[in-house]
């Protein structure tokens, strides 16, 4: 088999979606005809983590790792709490202490293009002799966190290497990136940075087709969009919540806050008892300080489960269980290419998905393509209102389901195979 070295920051015991993406990959890649092997952090400061992966990880996976200094585990002795946050990207938009601020203004200034720079180089070196001894000649790097990329440009400036640069997210673009409290100078070194990379890869993998048409403003190097994707069998009817669950699965974080949605739910557990006897709104993970207070000022804290970050497995099984699944983004230009990970997943668990974010955002297009649900802009209201209450009397009468279509295409086999193609095809 042919040798593909892996290179990528979150990886088991790592929790969250930035893992899921590679860990599925490297699952598969056997079947295609290839033999990853995987280069990791040997100490790194994970937000989250989740045990449970580390049963996923395929038998004989030839693993690497070199230790990692992170500032955010010197910063937690002074703010444990506000450190966890920010390292999660969790930034709030208001009421910044100053501390906090100060934090932000370093991560963003002395730390680029982020806090993990400093493992570049000790990385670089060590995996050069790695190359050599595994006369490996395919290299991919993930991120973010983009510092990884930093690695996959300086081994292949050193050697005659096949470079992809896979994107789970924008660059620059991404909405935390304008809360850094970035100077003049740290914006063009995070440009720079950017444009440097772009141009080094042999070919750059990204998961929208907004990514996509950011870059390719960027470079001439091929573009390919391989999507996220769901991993566990489409279940057959599994029990479903007795009440009327609404369910966000994931981090709640700043700025994803759809007010008209607040406000409907508040409006039809005031008008419509029996929906106010049914109703539970289930938030589980984290949920921004900013956002739960907006929640409550719209008097919906009777109806609110909050429960904290589950294991994978434990997340999956709440997919199917609740009888509508929410999916909220950031209302800015800046997130219309983001795809989170549990959009699949959502997919895969064949509930109504009810969806919130940008105009033109790239999940909802998806959600339409697969008759999935309904997607709101936030503006939308009276609409969104009647698309919940049509739900609300179908759950009633013990029919609330929906037939999605084509979504298996996202399986993670199917995704497998198409970045397998790429690597076959590198120039």
């Amino acid at each position: 088999m042919r040798k593909v070295l892996v290179i990528t920051y979150y990886w088991p015991p790592a929790g969250g979606p930035g893992v899921q993406r590679w860990l599925k990959f490297v699952k598969y890649l056997r079947d295609f005809g290839f033999e990853p092997l995987v280069y990791i952090p040997e100490n790194p400061n994970y937000p989250i983590t989740d045990t449970s992966l580390l049963h996923e990880i395929p038998e004989g996976i030839t693993t690497y790792s070199l230790p990692i200094k992170e500032p955010y585990k010197l910063a937690s002795f002074f703010s444990a709490k506000k450190t966890k946050r920010i390292s999660s990207g969790i930034i709030q938009a208001q009421n910044q202490s100053p501390i906090e601020k100060a934090m932000l203004w370093v991560r963003g200034n002395f730390f680029i293009p982020d806090a993990r720079k400093n493992w570049v180089k000790p990385s670089i070196r060590y995996l050069s002799k790695v190359i050599s001894s595994e006369k490996i000649d395919t290299i991919v790097t993930t991120g973010p966190p983009h510092s990884v990329h930093l690695i996959g440009q300086g081994l292949k400036q050193g050697q005659a290497l096949k470079w992809i640069a896979d994107f789970r997210d924008p660059w620059t673009s991404i909405g935390y990136h304008k809360k850094l409290k970035l100077t003049k100078s740290s914006k063009k070194k995070h440009k720079d940075l950017e444009r440097q990379v772009l141009n080094a890869a042999d070919t750059i993998v990204v998961t929208s087709t907004s990514t996509k048409e950011e870059f390719q403003a960027l470079t001439d190097v091929p573009i390919q969009v391989i999507t996220n994707g769901y991993d566990v069998e489409i279940p057959a009817n599994s029990d479903l919540d007795t009440k009327f669950s609404i369910s966000h699965i994931g981090s709640l974080l700043t700025g994803r806050n759809p007010n008209n949605l607040w406000k409907v739910l508040k409006e039809l557990t005031q008008e419509n008892k029996a929906f106010a006897e049914a109703f539970e709104l289930h938030l589980i993970g984290v949920v921004s300080e900013d956002v739960l207070h907006n929640i409550y000022a719209h008097e919906l804290e009777p109806f609110v489960r909050l429960t904290d970050y589950l294991t994978h497995e434990e997340a999956v099984r709440r997919q199917r269980k609740s009888q509508v699944l929410l999916i909220i983004e950031i209302d800015s230009e800046d997130t219309v290419g983001i795809v989170p990970g549990k959009v699949f997943e959502y997919l895969a668990a064949k509930r109504p998905l009810l969806a919130i974010g940008p105009k033109g955002w790239n999940a909802g297009e998806i959600i339409k393509e697969c008759k999935a649900g309904e997607v709101y802009d936030y503006q939308d209201t009276d609409v969104m209102k009647s698309a919940i209450e049509q739900w609300f009397e179908a759950y009633q009468n013990g029919k609330l389901h929906i037939a999605s279509e084509r979504i298996e295409r996202y399986s993670r086999k199917q995704l497998t195979h198409k970045l397998a193609d790429i690597l076959e095809k590198l120039p």
